[in-house]
């Protein structure tokens, strides 16, 4: 019974968590304010969405929670062996669309410490399991930022030529490429060099076949790690759902090597994100490495929910003749037979499988 009512987030955030903790991972509850200074230095790590502040008591600015893994990495020390934690957690931010207050449920993990292949590895089937324990329709799909940027140093080395090719690259907009690359006097190898990253997704193998030809020189070490990952994860359970996707982009300035986002049928926005944030934990005087993800919960509302043609089971009807332990005694047996009741003192909207009639005194 108590499935039945829990909602689809309140499932998943159960399973989630369930799935997290059999690799190792521990809790982890960050205070619902935190100083703003973190989050104004790093706002692009936020995905572009502003931040609530408001002024302590002793005229602190403080933030209202607005990220998880900033909050983790600051409290996290360098030391050794790994430091494994999971988290369910709101967090609140100004809407860069709407620039409302919005709440955001988010279910994730990250893993801090001498990230190696099997963590990657671990991290990207944990994904993917999230993904499969919201629905068994669901795309994982990855890139690699160390193929990617070696691949555009190859191309032209003008940094504001790669940040417009990372955009444009994630709207697959191959004509404003064309003429970025007319700008920039970009030759004819380098176009079509642009051209095998922009048609760069799909099915794992195939996709490295297609990359393997223009990853040379600089581009080749991060293909051999992107190749070597892929191969682990073409024989995990999960593997017919995985795909290479160069489209998946996130800030330089913070990620490194792998990144992924998750989609599943039903739903307009990836649910998940994630991705090796080397260079944020560098930025924020850490001398070790880190990989995780984040479920965002809230995107999940009305996704899969039983439409159910009923509101409640049973409606008990009473009036003033009715004593009120007869009605706590109707009430009390019908509870306990696992059904849902609502008690009411006149004929009512709601839709409900049975009426129970008690007004006037019945018994």
């Amino acid at each position: 019974m108590t499935e039945k009512v829990l909602k689809q987030e309140e499932r998943v955030s159960l399973s989630l968590r369930a799935l997290y903790k059999k690799y190792g991972y521990q809790p982890y509850k960050m205070s619902k304010f935190e100083e703003y200074d973190l989050y104004v230095a790093n706002k692009e790590f936020l995905v572009g969405d502003g931040v609530i502040t408001f002024n302590d008591t002793d005229g602190k600015l403080l933030a209202l929670k607005p990220d998880v893994t900033l909050s983790i990495i600051r409290n996290s020390a360098d030391k050794e062996g790994k430091r494994k934690v999971y988290y369910d957690e709101n967090v609140y931010r100004i809407s860069a669309k709407t620039k409302q207050f919005k709440e955001i449920r988010q279910v994730g993990l990250e893993c801090i410490g001498e990230i190696g292949l099997y963590d990657e590895y671990e991290t990207l089937t944990l994904a993917a399991g999230s993904l499969a324990e919201i629905s068994e329709n669901f795309v994982l799909d990855i890139s690699h930022l160390g193929v990617l940027s070696a691949v555009l140093d190859s191309v032209c080395a003008d940094k504001s030529f790669q940040t417009a090719v990372m955009g444009y690259l994630a709207e697959k907009n191959v004509h404003e490429t064309e003429n970025l690359c007319a700008v920039f006097g970009v030759d004819e190898k380098g176009k079509e060099i642009l051209r095998t990253l922009f048609t760069a997704y799909g099915d794992m193998d195939e996709v490295l076949a297609k990359l393997a030809p223009i990853c040379k020189g600089k581009a080749k070490a991060a293909f051999k790690k992107l190749q070597a990952l892929c191969k682990l994860l073409s024989a995990c359970k999960y593997a017919e759902n995985i795909r290479i996707d160069f489209s998946v982009v996130n800030d330089m300035n913070y990620y490194s090597d792998v990144v992924f986002k998750g989609f599943i049928d039903g739903v307009a926005e990836g649910v998940l994100s994630g991705g090796r944030y080397d260079k944020m934990m560098a930025r924020l005087g850490k001398n070790t490495g880190a990989i995780g993800f984040a479920t965002y919960l809230d995107l999940l509302d009305g996704f899969n929910e039983e439409k159910s043609a009923t509101d409640v089971d049973v409606v008990v009807l009473y009036d003033e003749k009715t004593s009120v332990s007869t009605l706590v005694k109707t009430v009390g047996k019908l509870v306990k037979k696992g059904v849902t009741v609502s008690a009411q003192t006149e004929k009512t909207a709601l839709r409900c499988k049975e009426t129970v009639d008690i007004r006037g005194g019945k018994a």
